[in-house]
Parts: structure tokens; C-alpha cells; sequence
């Protein structure tokens, strides 16, 4: 009986991508209009104009690529937009995220001062906010931030839908491979010793 043929395979690669951030992410980090209404309200912050926000932005990235069509072929509009909106949208994140670790923060804060036996959690001294006071203004001043960011990456993710006719997606860049880098280094200091 014969032997069936072997099939040698070639170990598919796998090519890791680093996941830029999308629109969704910042709308599930960053506070909304009402929550930073809410936030302005309770904490005596500034009222953001969030439509305004968002609305200069978007007109502010149409007038830059109109300012720029002559200058760019149609792909490189795509790509140049393609990096300021991937700026905008992570920029957007990145607040949403610190807002949200300074959120769980100060409700630790409210938390352990809401335990009448623990000392070092109590009030300042007269005219001295207390450290969770000072933790849920800063939380608030966060929100403010983040929900203004939000608005802005809003705005430039639909011009981008307007000037280039289709959704903005975030690129996905492959995550280099450290080791192998780390190797070439290892193998050329090899060969430097060999002389």
C-alpha cells in the first residue's frame, strides 16, 4: 500500500493589530450632553455648548480639506483626514478613560468618608475641602473635558463622512514584533565581537 502524500504547511503568520480607538468607544467613555449638563449643574462648572463644539469642528475640517483639494489627490485627502480625525477620536478616549479612573476614585473617596470611624478620611480643616471633595471636583472637571473632546472628534468624524463620502474607521496598525528587533541587535553585536 502506498504511503499518502504528506503536505508540509507553512505556519500561517499572525499579525496582531493594535485597535485605534473608534467613535463608539469615546461615546461609551465620555460623558454626554446631558450627564455634563448634569455635572455643570451640581458642581458650578462651565455650561459647554456642545453642538456648537461639535459644529465648529466639523466646519473647521471641511474648510482645511477644501483649502487643500488642490494641493491633494483624492487618496491622500483620505489618508491625511484619515490621521486628523484618528487624533481627534483619540484624544477623546484617552479624557474619556482618565474621566472614568477619576470617577472610581472619587466615589472610593465618597465611600470610605462615609465611614464615620476612619480619621484620616475626614473634613479638612475649616475653609479645606475634604479629599473626597477634592476628588469629585476634579472628577467633574474631567467630565467637562472629556464630553468637550467628545463633541470635537464628533464633529470631525462627520466631515470626514462629508468630504470623503464613507464612514471613518480608525486605522489598525500592526504591533511590531519587539523580539525581533531585539534579536537583530543581539546577532549584530555577535558579529562586531567576531570582528
Amino acid at each position: 500500500m502506498a504511503k499518502p502524500a504528506t503536505q508540509t504547511r507553512q505556519p500561517a503568520r499572525v499579525v496582531q493589530l493594535r485597535k485605534g480607538a473608534t467613535l463608539e468607544m469615546v461615546r461609551l467613555t465620555c460623558p454626554d450632553a446631558a450627564q455634563a449638563m448634569a455635572i455643570a449643574e451640581s458642581f458650578g462648572t462651565a455650561v459647554i455648548d456642545g453642538d456648537g463644539v461639535r459644529d465648529l469642528h466639523e466646519r473647521l475640517i471641511i474648510e482645511t480639506a477644501d483649502s487643500l483639494s488642490d494641493g491633494l489627490g483624492e487618496r491622500a485627502m483620505q489618508i491625511h483626514l484619515q490621521r486628523i480625525v484618528g487624533a481627534y477620536v483619540g484624544s477623546a478616549h484617552g479624557a474619556g478613560q482618565f474621566y472614568s479612573r477619576a470617577v472610581s476614585e472619587a466615589r472610593d473617596a465618597t465611600a470610605k468618608a462615609a465611614n464615620d470611624a476612619r480619621d484620616e478620611d475626614l473634613d479638612g480643616p475649616v475653609g479645606y475641602d475634604s479629599a473626597a471633595q477634592r476628588k469629585r471636583e476634579f472628577a467633574a472637571d474631567m467630565g467637562i473635558q472629556a464630553f468637550s473632546l467628545r463633541m470635537a472628534a464628533e464633529g470631525a468624524v462627520a466631515a470626514y463622512e462629508q468630504i470623503v463620502g464613507e464612514a471613518w474607521k480608525p486605522f489598525d496598525r500592526p504591533v511590531e514584533n519587539p523580539g525581533a528587533s531585539l534579536d537583530r541587535k543581539a546577532a549584530e553585536a555577535q558579529m562586531a565581537a567576531l570582528g
